[in-house]
């Protein structure tokens, strides 16, 4: 099966054999059952009503992420995808340790951290930074480039002399394409381009191996955009870098991802090598949202229009998350929360009627 993959893009067939090979390894980051919700209720007295002349307590949710699975391995790019409110920011800032995860593990290199204290944690902050979706928030206007860019590095490394510190800091400018006279001027003084080149030069500034962005291209200009992700590109390469890019740009994907996972409602619906996902989505949502991109070809497949609304994730629906929206939804569908299986190609899918051979 995986030969037939090959027939229809030669990436495919590279990026299945690099996944067997990876397969072997021990992945850099394992993310295992997460949850994670929040609460629209208040304190506790607010959750307090009388019903039926009684006291009871009512409780509501947003069930932000619903039992995920996924683990990145050393040097790739994991591109997570899915439409608005899926839940992939969550999944960012909860693997980061900015929000706590309701239930579930995070590994990190072997080690659990998702229990740790903000003291316990700091060794992997200087491993682990992240990437902010919008450059214009994410940099402190009080503060010049060069006092933004020494941050980090004096929290890490208190030990280091002011000449290294600006050393270092004047290595990772030139290598994100920054001059160095920038850094006697603020943030507000540069164009969301130059900006979020400031903010790659943050995360890179204390050599880091793991990087989270969380769609930090979104808000640039297309014309700009290619630029910063080549810029990330070329630091993966010349860093080792593991990437978790969240992302609702598919071509980026094609571009840009090692593998990709697909996200609905807080569920991973199909993860796969991105060559192998382009060429034969299997679930249909990815099948769907596949079908929406702008292509010339005249060979291109129908755009697949799914029917329904998105359900709310306050109140999840009983079975698969997608069912109500899927064509080819039965009553197992409708019952039972399907759960990742593998399929050929290197892919992993949750959808009961690829199970049962129905697609």
């Amino acid at each position: 099966m995986t030969a037939a993959v090959s027939q229809h893009d030669p990436k495919a067939s590279a990026a299945t054999a690099d996944s067997r090979e990876q397969d072997n390894a021990a992945p850099l980051m394992e993310i295992r059952n997460l949850y994670k919700r929040f609460s629209l209720s208040g304190d506790f007295l607010e959750q307090l009503k009388f019903k039926g002349g009684k006291l009871v307590r009512e409780q509501e949710h947003v069930h932000a992420i619903n039992g995920i699975d996924i683990d990145i391995r050393r040097g790739e790019a994991l591109c997570v995808v899915g439409e608005s409110g899926c839940g992939k920011s969550t999944v960012a800032r909860t693997v980061m340790g900015l929000l706590s995860p309701s239930k579930g593990e995070i590994h990190y290199d072997g080690q659990r951290i998702d229990h740790l204290s903000a003291k316990e944690l700091l060794p992997f902050r200087r491993r682990m930074q992240m990437i902010f979706q919008n450059p214009y928030a994410s940099l402190n206007p009080r503060m010049t480039i060069q006092q933004t860019l020494e941050e980090p590095i004096r929290l890490h490394h208190p030990d280091w002399s002011k000449e290294r510190v600006r050393d270092q800091v004047r290595d990772v400018m030139d290598s994100v394409g920054i001059d160095p006279d920038w850094g006697s001027r603020f943030g507000h003084e540069f164009s969301g381009g130059q900006r979020q080149r400031i903010a790659i030069a943050r995360a890179l500034a204390v050599d880091p191996e793991f990087i989270v962005a969380d769609e930090p291209i979104s808000a640039l200009d297309v014309s700009i955009q290619a630029q910063v992700l080549n810029l990330m590109m070329e630091a993966q390469q010349q860093r080792n870098l593991t990437y978790l890019f969240i992302t609702h740009d598919l071509a980026v994907v094609e571009h840009f991802g090692t593998r990709v996972a697909v996200m609905y409602l807080g569920m991973v619906c199909e993860i796969a090598p991105t060559g192998t996902l382009f060429a034969k989505p299997r679930h249909p949502y990815t099948q769907a949202l596949l079908s929406a991109i702008p292509r010339l070809e005249d060979d291109r497949p129908q755009h697949i229009r799914l029917q329904g609304e998105v359900p709310t994730p306050v109140n999840l629906p009983p079975g698969c998350v997608f069912h109500g929206r899927c064509p080819h939804a039965n009553e197992r569908c409708r019952q039972e929360v399907p759960a990742l299986i593998d399929v050929e190609g290197g892919a992993r899918v949750a959808c009961h009627g690829v199970e049962e051979g129905r697609l």
